[in-house]
């Protein structure tokens, strides 16, 4: 699902990392919301290419999705189980 992101124990303490690098994810995500573009972002990181943003910011979407279901998931049985 994603070749240009890998989470390794060994890499960053386990922070999913753009493949080759030990830039992460949140590395990538901090520097938009600080308001850098794609563009600042490749000048800063020259040996990144847009593919890399762009899969790092489909990852942390794809995260946000995921943590989203489980806390739905787990907040049912919650209510299921108290009422």
């Amino acid at each position: 699902m994603f070749e240009r992101i890998i989470t390794r124990a060994e890499v960053l303490g386990g922070k999913p990392c753009i493949r080759g690098t030990r830039i992460s994810v949140e590395l990538i995500l901090e520097l938009f919301a600080s308001g850098a573009s794609r563009t600042e972002i490749l000048a800063a990181y020259p040996h990144l290419v847009v593919e890399d943003i762009e899969e790092a910011m489909r990852f942390a979407a794809n995260f946000i999705i995921v943590a989203r279901r489980q806390y739905d998931r787990v907040h049912i049985r919650v209510r299921e189980h108290s009422g």
